[in-house]
């Protein structure tokens, strides 16, 4: 059971399942947009593993992650051999395949954002200014950055033309993705700085938890206006929104770390296995 354990704080704490969840939602848009045999889902997990670790990293350097200090030393080889090994399969991708390398003019914008999350921009006096020390703004930064680079980023980079379809997409995936981040948010209410001024600090837990479900109701409306929606693609986004819903009502300040990051961050990763269910029958 231990030996179990170890395995899955691994796979967890070492954002393997994090990179999953990327490379999942990286793939819907693929799917939904009939691009095939493409390596940007590869490419955006990798790079989740790479930045990640190394943000995690900072974190820790700046006693902001103590609860995690231990762990993150204890496998700080193996994170170190997985890192170098994402770094190398990152870099081939993208000079030794059929990579587009233009499509990284647009992930920069969102990899800056991602970056920039824990790392200062500035520094006045002694502030440091991250986008995670902008109140109010820490959810959107987020969502904002992973929708780009799993919507906007592995469609430039097929050449796909932006039709209204895609920008739809987008602002569909920063919803669903604001109603992922919300069980975080609501896990850390208590611990978070009050001047961070999150969802749930500005207008408590019940309130945050409603507006995550008027936000996946928007999610699915917004497939009724895409050109030549199909059906089947509702029944999904209804029934992923249920189930974003059930884990959104149960999140609590008091849910364990394993709530939030194994099985809230999962939902991505169920809603790639509905899609490819669907799709074969």
């Amino acid at each position: 059971m231990n030996f179990f354990k170890k395995i899955l704080n691994f796979y967890i704490f070492g954002n393997i399942h994090v990179a999953l969840a990327g490379f999942s939602l990286t793939k819907i848009t693929l799917l939904k947009f009939g691009v095939v045999d493409n390596l940007t889902p590869v490419f955006v997990a990798l790079s989740i593993i790479i930045s990640y670790n190394f943000i995690r990293f900072l974190e820790i350097k700046e006693n902001s992650l103590n609860w995690f200090k231990n762990w993150f030393f204890e496998h700080k080889k193996a994170l170190g051999l997985l890192s170098l090994l994402s770094i190398i399969l990152l870099l081939y991708i993208t000079f030794f395949s059929k990579f587009n390398l233009k499509a990284i003019l647009v992930l920069l914008p969102f990899a800056f954002m991602t970056f920039f999350y824990v790392v200062p921009l500035l520094k006045i006096g002694k502030i440091e200014v991250s986008f995670r020390n902008f109140p109010s703004i820490k959810i959107v930064s987020i969502a904002i950055a992973w929708a780009g680079i799993t919507v906007l980023f592995p469609l430039y980079e097929a050449n796909y033309e932006f039709t209204s379809n895609v920008y739809i997409e987008f602002l569909q995936r920063f919803f669903i993705l604001v109603a992922i981040t919300l069980p975080f948010d609501i896990r850390d209410v208590d611990f978070d700085p009050k001047s961070l001024k999150t969802l749930p600090q500005i207008f408590g837990v019940t309130n945050s938890k409603i507006i995550g479900y008027i936000l996946l109701f928007l999610f699915v409306c917004l497939e009724f206006f895409k050109i030549n929606y199909a059906v089947v693609d509702i029944y999904l986004l209804v029934g992923l929104s249920f189930v974003t819903t059930l884990f959104l009502g149960f999140s609590s300040p008091k849910r364990t770390r394993y709530y939030t990051s194994f099985w809230v961050e999962a939902i991505p990763i169920f809603w790639l296995l509905l899609i490819v269910l669907f799709s074969k029958n």
